[in-house]
């Protein structure tokens, strides 16, 4: 099988004479910086070493879309997990090492850039963890060297709530006064503990100030796992023009998100449409867009997410604005409900390859977005 190898910071290539996008993406390192398959699925007891008929992810559907490394995201909602975050994030470790230990000939967890190579080159897929929510460490610095130890390589600082040490953007673009915004003394503490680990530093869902504040201090180029243009989906979660400047300056990288709310300006009004036009006068328009379109059947689901060229748009934009160096992918499945038409779970990867082709993009900036991206500012992190 071959491969595009990641060896050191150069990216050499074996000859691919076949056209067919499928023999191209096979040949491709596939990296997804972001998938919540354990908080939706294997927490809950779901064997994702089978193929599940829910959820977006599973190990054969992982083989299937030619995935060769996946971040695990490890999530707590801050409100439930007021206390015991910290426990909670273990128990979602021990639940994956589970599927690991289950699956040693399929899947193998990487804790270093040097593992990658090895992993792939033995068939197999290379698991990397990343924590989503700087709650379960609970504010101990201690605690984020202990999971960084079972095999964390991220942290995103917030996730839609504040912090005593850093404030999310879902907050702070509730007010318009800087006061109170960004990190805390005791968060550029951590920020430099995970410069000094060698641990990314994870900006989604990170405010505006707290962007900004790790930006200026960060020693390492920073991780956007999973976020857009806001210039084509304005919304908290994506970045402006200014950041993604920012974060070109400091040779950082944003992972696309799948979600079709942050792709397309049209994705609610639309879902609200389609629900009106299925249940009428039966409907309940209480129902937040989410459970509206929770509601509809499959097909009225499909109608409802956003095309796939809106995804595209994303990654064009996001290209013209902060170079080929510095895009890549983070699907976010599983912790979405609306993925892209064409992009409906982790096996359709091959779609993606394909739609990046049609787009005019070369096999080389196609392995940048697709994982080279990824491992490279991963490496550039390590110590």
């Amino acid at each position: 099988m071959k491969k595009w190898f990641y060896i050191g910071l150069m990216l050499t290539s074996y000859s691919i004479q076949a056209q067919d996008f499928k023999t191209v993406h096979r040949d491709l390192i596939v990296v997804d910086g972001h998938n919540d398959v354990i908080i939706e699925s294997i927490l809950p007891g779901h064997d994702i070493s089978n193929r599940l008929t829910t959820g977006h992810t599973d190990i054969p559907r992982l083989i299937e879309g030619g995935v060769d490394v996946q971040v695990f995201a490890v999530w707590s909602d801050d409100k439930k997990w007021q206390t015991g975050a910290f426990k909670h994030a273990n128990d979602q470790l021990d639940a994956l090492e589970k599927v690991l230990d289950k699956n040693p000939d399929k899947i193998v967890l990487a804790k270093h850039t040097e593992d990658i190579n090895r992993i792939i080159s033995e068939g197999k897929i290379a698991a990397v963890i990343g924590i989503e929510g700087g709650n379960m460490i609970e504010g101990s610095i201690a605690n984020l060297e202990k999971l960084y130890e079972r095999g964390a390589r991220y942290l995103t600082l917030t996730w839609n709530y504040n912090l005593p040490w850093a404030t999310a953007a879902a907050v702070e673009v509730k007010t318009k006064s800087n006061t109170g915004k960004g990190l805390s003394e005791q968060g550029k503490s951590i920020i430099r503990k995970m410069n000094e680990l060698g641990m990314m530093i994870d900006l989604s869902h990170a405010g505006e100030k707290t962007f900004y504040d790790v930006i200026r201090i960060s020693t390492k180029p920073v991780l956007v796992s999973h976020s857009n243009a806001a210039a084509l989906t304005p919304h908290s979660r994506n970045l402006d023009d200014k950041q993604l400047e920012a974060l070109k300056q400091n040779g950082g990288v944003v992972g696309v998100n799948f979600y079709s709310g942050f792709l397309d300006v049209t994705y609610e009004g639309r879902v609200q449409k389609l629900y009106r036009t299925h249940f009428a006068e039966k409907g309940d328009y209480t129902l937040s867009v989410t459970r509206q379109y929770g509601k509809l059947p499959a097909n009225l689901q499909y109608e409802a997410n956003a095309p796939l060229s809106t995804l595209l748009d994303h990654i064009d934009y996001l290209v013209r604005k902060v170079g080929i160096d510095h895009v890549a992918i983070g699907s976010d499945f599983d912790g979405i409900e609306s993925p892209p038409q064409g992009l409906e779970d982790v096996s359709k990867f091959p779609n993606l390859t394909k739609a990046l082709f049609e787009r005019g993009y070369s096999r080389e900036d196609i392995a940048k977005i697709m994982g080279i991206n990824f491992l490279r500012i991963w490496k550039e992190n390590e110590n």
